[in-house]
Parts: C-alpha cells; structure tokens; sequence
C-alpha cells in the first residue's frame, strides 16, 4: 500500500510563470519524496490573450469565468486541491473561490507568511499594475501588520510595460532589468527590507544574488506550499 501525496491543480494564466511554477513543484517533489517521485500535477489555462482582453477592460468577472472553466476541468480530471501562479488575477479569486468545489492556496496568503517567517517589516510590491493598485497583497500584508510601499505611477506603467510587453514572452532584456533594479533600489532607500516579486515572470530576472534587498519569490513559494499541502495532507492510499 502506498500513501500518495494529493493531486495539484494548476490553473494557468501567462504561460513563463505557469512552466516555473509546475518545474519547481517537480523538482521541489522529487527532492523531499525521493528518486523521480513528485505528486501529480495537471495545468490548464485557457489562450492568455482572453485573460489580458478581460484585464484590458477591467471585467474581473470574465476573469472569474476563465478562472472556474480551468478550476472545473482540473477537478474533472482528480485534481485535489487548485494553486494559480499568477498574482495578478487573484483579485478575482474571492469570486472564484465562491463557484468551485475544491480549496485553493491564495498565492499572497503564501508570501505573507513567509514575510513573517523572515522577520521582515516592510515591503515593496512588484507587478502589473492591476496587482500594486489592488488589494491582493495589501488585505493580506494589513491582517498581519505588514508595512508596504507601492512603485510610483510613473514606475507601475513602465513595470506593467515590461511584464506584458516582454517577460510574459520570454524576452529579458537588460536595460528593463536594470530599470526594475532602480525601482528596488529605491525601495530600499525607503526602508523597506524585502520586495515581493508579484509578478510570477519576475523571478526569471530578479534573484537573491542580484537584488538590493531580499526578494520574496511568488512563483516558487506558491510551488513549495503546494508541494508541501500534497505531501503533509495525502491522498487516500492506493492498493
């Protein structure tokens, strides 16, 4: 008889992030069950170009509908509980949440608690300018007493930029990396001890080794709790 770890579902949006995320729950499971082994995971998104239409004309109830159509299926199909790697559509996830059957991990619920963990105090926010002008990290990083500073307008436009216009498709050029390392740089003029990357692609040019203060990675923390969740509460032994 062996005990199986709980079967992830991922619901996908922008496609960089999403291959980080089921790599690292991959790679992250093979490293604590052993050999090859990881729990399963499936992923289903739909085109990205119909979530970005949705964001473009601010109908987060469309977001919710593509978001449950992948919940539905991922269920269909044994998934046991659901992660999106994707911050910038957990705004619609209360919604979401409310109209699937399965429990979700909320991606900024997972990095808050690791802000706490570390002892950080206050933090920059990274990502689409729909993430910094919402209320995704804010409820959560209030509820915990966390301090935390948003990119300036100026700064948010030109990040948004980046994201959509370039890492979503896999391009990282330099001079856009340097731009978001100013950005970080001044957030820690203003004394902000860590910075949450709340872009699942900004982990791809954004790292311990080269950021100004410690960089909160989503992508990965997300992939790790999953992981955690399918081996600490699993599925029902198989015979």
């Amino acid at each position: 008889m062996t005990v199986q770890p709980k079967h992830i579902g991922i619901v996908g949006c922008s496609a960089e992030g999403a291959a980080l995320c089921f790599r690292t729950i991959c790679s992250a499971g093979a490293k604590m069950l052993g050999g090859h082994r990881h729990p399963a995971v499936s992923m289903h998104t739909p085109s990205f170009e119909e979530y970005v239409a949705c964001l473009r004309r601010d109908d987060w109830s469309g977001v919710a509908t593509l978001m449950v159509a992948s919940a539905d299926k991922l269920a269909a199909i044994g998934a046991e509980f659901l992660i999106c790697p994707d911050n910038t559509i957990h705004q619609a996830l209360p919604v979401v949440a409310s109209r699937t059957r399965l429990p979700w991990l909320h991606i900024a619920d997972v990095v808050a608690d690791e802000a706490v963990r570390r002892g950080f105090k206050r933090l920059g926010i990274l990502g689409t300018r729909w993430l910094v002008d919402g209320k995704v990290y804010s409820e959560k990083f209030d509820a915990r007493n966390l301090e935390y500073l948003r990119p300036t307008a100026t700064e948010r436009n030109e990040i948004d930029r980046i994201i959509f216009e370039e890492l979503v498709f896999g391009d990282h050029i330099q001079e856009s990396t340097d731009y978001i390392h100013g950005v970080i740089d001044r957030m820690k003029a203003d004394n902000c001890d860590s910075v949450v990357l709340g872009c699942t692609e900004l982990p791809l040019i954004i790292n311990d080794s080269n950021s100004a203060i410690p960089p909160l990675d989503s992508t990965r923390l997300l992939a790790m709790a999953a992981v955690n969740k399918a081996i600490s509460s699993p599925a029902k032994p198989r015979i």
